[in-house]
């Protein structure tokens, strides 16, 4: 039996998705044919919810509510179905459309529906080094951050390219089925851990600047109520000293301007 975990409140197959990750599935593009000529003029004035501008676009722009997709439907008869979020989905969306189209007359049929693309997305909770990635993986990696933010990785096997941005959000497109994008994935995570980014604290930084105090980085409940006070007020008296210097310093830095201007009159 499979070991499952929860991601979410969903649970995982580890025998599927071993990072314990799951792609989500962003849009599907299907396409279909409808197997009649159209009159586009005709559809834009009787569907609701439907634009033609043959200016700008040589097809008719449909949207529906359930499932929320939209449609580019063409006088040749051929139909694109864009928007769904699942294989179910994009096929129930192409044949309300294809009724819609017979509603208005025409002889619509519903044939050679196919899906042509899915997009996924998902993240892997920590930042990546797309620098070292794209060096170690040039053969396969586009990397121009001048251009576009994230790296273009072009997967051989399957066929899939993925967007991979430092914060660690991941873009999967080009799958024609659900099982390329999680296998894609599957495949990219070892690597993106192995690029992983180590975030470098800046109290290290500060620690450094203040060792000549080193009682100011004891924990309070390690040192004597006395001591942690002294401490603190050894502290702040350095805080003081600071504010004192810098204010004293701008004010002589204003009267010595001042004094300046004077001297030119």
């Amino acid at each position: 039996m499979a070991e499952l975990v929860l991601e979410g409140s969903q649970p995982v197959d580890l025998a599927k998705h071993p990072s314990g990750i799951v792609p989500t599935l962003q849009n599907i593009v299907s396409t279909v044919n409808m197997d009649c000529r159209l009159e586009l003029k005709t559809i834009a004035l009787h569907a609701r919810n439907a634009e033609y501008n043959p200016k700008r676009f040589a097809a008719v722009i449909m949207r529906i509510r359930e499932p929320k997709t939209t449609a580019l439907i063409f006088a040749s008869g051929k139909m694109v179905c864009t928007g769904a979020k699942s294989e179910q989905q994009s096929k129930l969306a192409a044949r309300k459309y294809a009724r819609i189209i017979q509603k208005l007359g025409f002889p619509a049929q519903f044939k050679d529906f196919k899906i042509q693309n899915i997009v996924g997305s998902c993240d892997v909770k920590f930042p990546i080094r797309l620098e070292g990635l794209a060096y170690a993986h040039g053969h396969f990696s586009s990397y121009e951050p001048e251009l576009f933010p994230g790296l273009i990785y072009r997967m051989k096997q399957p066929k899939i390219v993925l967007l991979i941005f430092v914060s660690g959000k991941i873009v999967l497109t080009g799958a024609k089925v659900r099982d390329e994008i999680y296998e894609a994935f599957e495949n990219i995570y070892p690597v993106l851990t192995e690029f992983r980014k180590i975030q470098q604290c800046d109290w290290l930084h500060m620690k450094k600047l203040l060792s000549p105090f080193p009682e100011l980085f004891l924990h309070p409940f390690a040192l004597e109520s006395s001591h942690f006070v002294a401490a603190s007020a050894r502290g702040l008296s350095l805080a003081w000293f600071f504010f004192v210097f810098i204010t004293v310093g701008g004010e002589k830095k204003k009267r010595s301007k001042g004094k300046r201007k004077k001297d030119r009159f």
